[in-house]
């Protein structure tokens, strides 16, 4: 009796939400697949790239609401592939960054399962571009922090001092519910009230928003916007006027 070869699990990053983001390894990724398990943030634009006859299945989870358990993800991960399918496990922005990749790999490495990672473009990389900015820059900052305002318990422990300094960059990811705590932190360890921080709602979609703020004004702003958002604190838009007159007119 001939013993099936399980195909490896991949991991695949969808980019922010527009299709123009995705890398042409992901798209073929998706083509070929026989199941697609996406998350919520994952665009239509790439959804509407899945083969046609490939079985999609939800896991999506939303910050403070109803969320697919992570351990019954994993489940689902595992039994898919032990099913013999060609698997995706497409996750947004880059599957790499805050978007749970090791325990899902450690659930299929328990298993006995193979996997391998397609990343993708980062939600912050995308948002840069849009403002006409980018993430460093030569004699302004050397470095980048990337962090998540979700977790509250652990964004307590972040380098609030580093990132208080003049010039230094950093995305905050899942950060609208904690932007009133970044603000306070921020202005406790001695950042200046008017250093810019932008605001990117639906980054690369078609109903994408951009505020440009301060740290001054940076929990006001982000009662304005109602879907994921990314603040580039420490970047404001190259063009700002037409991001000013938004927030001008959310106010209104």
């Amino acid at each position: 009796m001939t013993q099936s070869i399980l195909l490896p699990v991949t991991f695949a990053g969808a980019g922010p939400g527009s299709a123009q983001h995705l890398t042409l390894g992901v798209y073929r990724a998706l083509q070929g697949a026989d199941v697609v398990i996406y998350d919520r943030l994952v665009g239509s634009e790439v959804l509407a790239l899945i083969a046609p006859d490939a079985r999609r299945i939800d896991v999506g989870k939303e910050g403070f609401g109803p969320s697919t358990a992570q351990a019954e993800i994993n489940a689902v991960l595992v039994a898919q592939a032990q099913s013999g399918a060609r698997v995706v496990r497409l996750k947004g922005g880059d599957c790499g960054i805050f978007g749970r990749l090791d325990e899902e790999i450690d659930a299929l490495e328990a298993a006995g399962l193979a996997f391998d990672i397609l990343p993708g473009l980062t939600t912050a990389s995308v948002a840069a571009a849009s403002i006409g900015q980018s993430l460093t820059r030569r004699g302004r900052n050397a470095s980048l922090r990337i962090v998540t305002g979700h977790d509250m318990a652990g964004f307590a422990d972040q380098d609030w001092r580093g990132m208080a300094q003049a010039g230094e960059v950093t995305a905050i990811y899942m950060g609208k519910k904690s932007a009133r705590f970044v603000q306070g932190r921020l202005m406790m360890h001695g950042a200046a009230p008017d250093t810019p921080a932008t605001l990117v709602e639906n980054v690369s979609r078609p109903d994408q928003r951009v505020v440009a703020a301060t740290l001054a004004t940076l929990a006001e702003s982000a009662r304005l916007l109602h879907g994921p958002a990314v603040i580039l604190f420490g970047l404001a838009p190259r063009h700002a006027a037409p991001a000013l007159s938004q927030l001008k007119e959310a106010q209104a």
